[in-house]
């Protein structure tokens, strides 16, 4: 058995992601983080095991559903949120101990799809016995493809950013010659490790009349180091929405990420929140327009993220770079 954890605090600075979602940081981490450092601390149990127990919970969680009676309701959202909690612990836990692995995060996510597929269909199916309506059937099929959805765009998304940044790094190379990739620097990678940063305040300096915008990111603690070359792929929604990137600051330093409703407040909505005040219908239909408005969102910011990227390409392009000796 480990005996020899950290203190709390310290576990809290290891295991807590710098930005998460709002249910997350205001419902799940206040139990979930103490729960891990126990549990690091007396007992051998891996993090594969815990992502087997919240696989297991969410199963229970959807045989209650199933029953269609308020009270089972009530019983399942219950047991779906004590999921999730396990759900959060898995990679807490792997990242307090060393113990993770690129099969516990396969696994995590496969047996995630699975509970929100089986829940939905569980609980759309004991309204529907209950009810007689068949809009539940169709909810269940609504559900499914957003939850689908939500990670499909998630995980393209990632891919064109990555293939951007993959693009402007080896056209520095190719311009820097004698250069790699650490004279690079993404601003998207330096707020999101310096979360405390005001975000309005440090564009602001950068913007001044007369201001060297290098030396702002250094005294706003977002420059790396001296030689690296600061990238920005968001000035333009940046420059389009101000209101925003004081909401945005006054989340980060809360750990709230800016994208409110995400894959997890809208289970939390269809699965918690509907069955416990047992309006299923009202509930998913206002989860499922809430994401989707937050899922366009995020692909207009991929879209003015697309135009800063040709226009960095281009600023390349112009600028005269003096080659190797």
């Amino acid at each position: 058995m480990r005996r020899d954890m950290p203190p709390l605090a310290e576990v809290r600075r290891i295991t807590q992601k710098k930005r998460d979602a709002w249910w997350t940081v205001l419902l799940v981490d206040p139990v979930a983080t103490p729960l891990v450092r126990l549990t690091a601390m007396r007992t051998k149990i891996t993090p594969n095991q815990i992502t087997w127990g919240a696989f297991l919970l969410g199963l229970a969680s959807a045989a209650c559903f199933a029953l269609g009676d308020w009270r089972w309701l009530i019983a399942g959202a219950v047991v779906y949120h004590l999921s999730f909690i396990l759900d959060c612990m898995d990679g807490k836990v792997a990242r307090l101990t060393g113990q993770g692995s690129v099969f516990g995060a396969w696994l995590d996510f496969v047996f995630d799809r699975i509970r929100v597929m089986a829940c939905a269909i569980a609980l759309m199916a004991g309204q529907y016995q209950r009810t007689g309506d068949t809009t539940y059937i169709w909810l269940a099929a609504v559900v499914v493809f957003l939850d689908g959805l939500r990670y499909i765009n998630s995980l393209e998304i990632f891919k064109t950013r990555h293939t951007m940044r993959k693009q402007i790094k080896a056209r520095i190379r190719e311009a820097r010659r004698a250069e790699d990739e650490a004279g690079v620097a993404f601003m998207e990678d330096l707020l999101r490790n310096n979360p405390e940063a005001d975000i309005e305040q440090d564009l602001r300096k950068a913007a001044e009349p007369g201001r060297d915008p290098e030396v702002a990111e250094d005294e706003a603690g977002l420059k790396p180091q001296p030689s690296a070359k600061v990238i920005d792929l968001h000035q333009e929604f940046r420059h389009r929405f101000p209101t925003y990137l004081r909401l945005r600051s006054f989340l980060l330093r809360h750990r709230i990420r800016a994208h409110l409703i995400s894959g997890i407040e809208f289970q939390m909505g269809v699965f918690i929140v509907g069955p416990l005040i047992d309006q299923v219908i009202a509930v998913t239909l206002v989860s499922g327009a809430l994401l989707l408005v937050f899922e366009l969102a995020i692909i207009y910011k991929l879209l003015l993220s697309t135009r800063d990227f040709t226009r960095t390409i281009d600023s390349f392009e112009r600028e005269e770079v003096p080659t190797a000796a």
